[in-house]
């Protein structure tokens, strides 16, 4: 035993190792191309350490937060940006972006199949009492299934299309379900094919993306390839693991002003909001980023390259491309779901004495499992998982702020599946 493991246990990682090496390689060029990118950004715009200082109040003439703007617009490939740790989540900050564009009588249609959980009860359900979403609101939604093979089905999209189609949603991630995660290239086609569409209609069209777990595992962002307006979230990608909260919205400038008017009020928009000390985690954890989301993406490899060992099913395989953290794993049963995502638990510096169980958990509409180890609250650029408990029982992996520490998790999980005879 070593580290408290089977030696099968370390001899299926050594192997795994020596196979997904040259993956490897290949993330690491991907990783100094953003983190020249990043740092490119800082200079351009001559981030020095008085950026750093807290703001009080109204904030006004915070020049950190005005600079952190244009360094995030200069990454991302957009015109204009609005940085803040004001957004509580990643939905919050979505929400702010779709309440900030979309106006009474204008349609959402979600081209990439029905969006993550906690996004249905911004969207609003039918019979529905007020709860202030969209359908509340008199904004229209519908959603275009994917194909079986998870594809973009472009007939039933133009089908779908009305005069009045306002927003097209894309998601970048798979949330929860066994389909691939949209390329940036994806993104651009389906761009290219919506603004088509509007254009036969003689109408406009905002085409908007949730990048959330997506950013900087390509070379490319969303906004590079035409999108309009994308969102995300500090405690995912872009806060690098130290950003303490917060949310991003970038794209065209007049977008970005409407959520700005969304978050705060119509006439301040993004010229307010005290920093509170947050502005220098969320530099440092935007310049830590690129290499921190390299390491993750490696401990998906890793993971998918484990399982698949074990005969397991993986999604993506451990030698395809990569455009989000998420690595998803199909168990056989509940108990091999829960004893995978009690081990990811088991394996984290904070909080790892905790023994996760299912709950029903608010926004999601199954009982749902999590490992949630974390220095920052909900933080998923850091080691977690979780799981509804239905099936197919499908894990979701995603995050590691260090490659080892992935590894840790993923053969900590292995041995909670050994040490309860499920393997």
């Amino acid at each position: 035993m070593e580290l408290g493991f089977d030696v099968r246990i370390t001899s299926w990682a050594e192997e795994a190792e020596r196979r997904i090496e040259p993956m490897r390689r290949k993330l690491d060029a991907i990783v100094d191309y953003n983190q020249w990118k990043v740092i490119r950004a800082f200079q351009k715009h001559r981030v020095s350490d008085y950026h750093f200082a807290s703001s009080t109040g109204y904030g006004y003439n915070d020049s950190g937060r005005e600079t952190l703007d244009l360094v995030y617009a200069d990454v991302f490939g957009a015109e204009a940006a609005l940085v803040r740790p004001h957004f509580v989540s990643g939905t919050h900050t979505i929400g702010t972006a779709l309440f900030g564009v979309l106006r009474p009588g204008d349609r959402l249609l979600y081209i990439t199949g029905r969006p993550y959980d906690t996004l249905h009860n911004i969207i609003g359900k039918p019979g529905e009492g007020n709860t202030g979403s969209l359908r509340d609101f008199g904004i229209e939604y519908d959603e275009v299934p994917l194909l079986e093979n998870g594809g973009v089905d472009w007939e039933g999209i133009r089908a779908a299309w009305t005069p009045n189609t306002k927003m097209v949603g894309i998601q970048r991630s798979r949330g929860y379900d066994w389909r691939p995660s949209f390329s940036v290239a994806q993104i651009g086609e389906m761009v290219r094919f919506v603004k088509g569409l509007a254009s036969e209609t003689e109408s406009e069209v905002v085409t908007f993306v949730d990048n959330c777990y997506g950013e900087f595992t390509e070379r490319l962002e969303p906004p590079e390839v035409g999108a309009d307006l994308i969102a995300g979230s500090l405690i995912k990608n872009p806060g690098g693991g130290i950003a303490p909260s917060g949310g991003y919205i970038a794209g065209r400038r007049e977008l970005v002003e409407l959520a700005a008017y969304r978050l705060t009020a119509p006439g301040i928009g993004g010229e307010v909001g005290a920093m509170l000390g947050a502005t220098r985690a969320m530099f440092q954890g935007l310049f830590l980023a690129p290499h921190l989301v390299g390491q993750a993406v490696k401990g998906s490899v890793f993971a998918a390259a484990m399982f698949e060992q074990l005969g397991f099913e993986s999604h993506p395989r451990w030698e395809e491309e990569r455009t989000d953290l998420i690595q998803a794993i199909r168990f056989r049963s509940a108990e091999h779901l829960i004893a995978f995502v009690q081990g990811i638990q088991k394996a984290a510096a904070v909080d790892a004495h905790v023994v996760p169980e299912p709950w029903d958990m608010p926004g999601y509409e199954s009982p749902v499992i999590m490992a949630a180890g974390t220095f920052i609250q909900g933080g998923s650029l850091e080691m977690s998982a979780d799981a509804p408990i239905r099936e197919p029982y499908i894990a979701y992996v995603q995050g590691g702020l260090t490659y080892s520490h992935c590894k840790f998790g993923i053969m900590t999980a292995i041995q909670c599946l050994v040490d309860r005879n499920l393997l």
